[in-house]
């Protein structure tokens, strides 16, 4: 079963980066395309942007668009999303999940949630 691993989440100020990373052990990660969500208390998960396998093709919500950024290093079966100026609406549990659909928008079905990491974004 694919189990898949959140990593770089943190606490930081409004105009802040942050980092995360989504990787699998066992599981070679470019047979999906990955996507990143969110989801903050009280509210829905949304789609943040997603990633198809070969890497190529993106999609992001229009909430991010121009300020995060997800690339794939399938050699070291890793997908990381680069998150800059964030805002307190960014504050969230953020998940990757995969798809078997190898060129995924993120109207695609995802699942085999991570655990999520936390991004808190406060002064």
């Amino acid at each position: 079963q694919l189990r898949l691993v959140e990593s770089g989440g943190g606490l930081v100020q409004p105009g802040g980066s942050l980092r995360l990373s989504c990787t699998a052990s066992g599981f070679f990660l470019g047979y999906y395309s990955i996507g990143w969500f969110r989801q903050a208390p009280g509210k829905e998960r949304e789609g943040v942007s997603c990633i198809s396998g070969s890497g190529h093709s993106t999609d992001y919500a229009d909430s991010v668009k121009g300020r995060f950024t997800i690339s794939r290093d399938n050699a070291k079966n890793t997908v990381t999303l680069q998150m800059n100026s964030l805002k307190p609406d960014d504050a969230a549990v953020y998940y990757c999940a995969a798809s078997l659909d190898l060129e995924a928008t993120l109207g695609a079905t995802f699942g085999s949630f991570g655990q999520g990491t936390q991004v808190t974004v406060s002064s």
